[in-house]
């Protein structure tokens, strides 16, 4: 089965590193996927969308997309500023937020049907790991703990295995505790 998924954050979060993580952890599990980046002003705080697909069998659409089975909000601030809007979660789909609230308005995120909603504080994680560049933290690979908790899309093993792969050990250790606590952590909000 082909699934697509978006991640959406600013520019500086990681959101282009967790597409090309989550599609490396794909191959580990003998999957098909692509991953590829949406920049607009390329500047450090911008809105940026990043796109994967991973599937079972070769992938032949291309492309981006506005509507996704995964979308997975890096900044919480994009709702209220009405960006997520302008994507969409398909039927059955999951919505992953890095936030503390317990709640999401309803009316701020599109969808096609049911949807699963899952948070997790990627920011705190971040934070209390020392996961931060510029002043920002990084909250991209805490998110890809939250989204394999939340989905099971691909496996935790397999986005620490990519994880140590793109950044190496010494970093890649740090990522790859964020990763397990972000996993832990992650709680079920809802089906909206």
């Amino acid at each position: 089965m082909l699934y697509e998924i978006i991640f959406l954050g600013r520019g500086g979060q990681g959101g282009v590193t967790a597409s090309n993580i989550l599609v490396q952890a794909a191959i580990y599990e003998n999957k098909y996927g692509q991953g590829f980046p949406f920049f607009g002003a390329e500047r450090r705080g911008a809105p940026v969308a990043a796109y994967a697909r991973i599937s079972d069998k070769p992938i032949l659409r291309h492309g981006m997309f506005n509507e996704a089975d995964i979308l997975v909000i890096l900044d919480d601030s994009l709702i209220k500023l009405g960006i997520v809007k302008k994507y969409t979660v398909r039927d059955n789909g999951t919505l992953i937020i890095n936030t503390p609230e317990k709640t999401i308005p309803r009316d701020q995120v599109s969808t096609r049907g049911k949807i699963n909603v899952y948070a997790v504080n990627a920011t705190m994680i971040a934070r209390e790991l020392g996961l931060i560049v510029a002043g920002w933290p990084l909250v991209n690979t805490p998110m890809l703990g939250a989204l394999s908790a939340a989905t099971r899309l691909v496996s935790l093993e397999n986005i620490e295995k990519a994880t140590l792969y793109y950044f190496g050990s010494k970093l890649g250790a740090k990522n790859v505790e964020a990763i397990k606590r972000a996993y832990m952590e992650t709680m079920y909000l809802s089906e909206v």
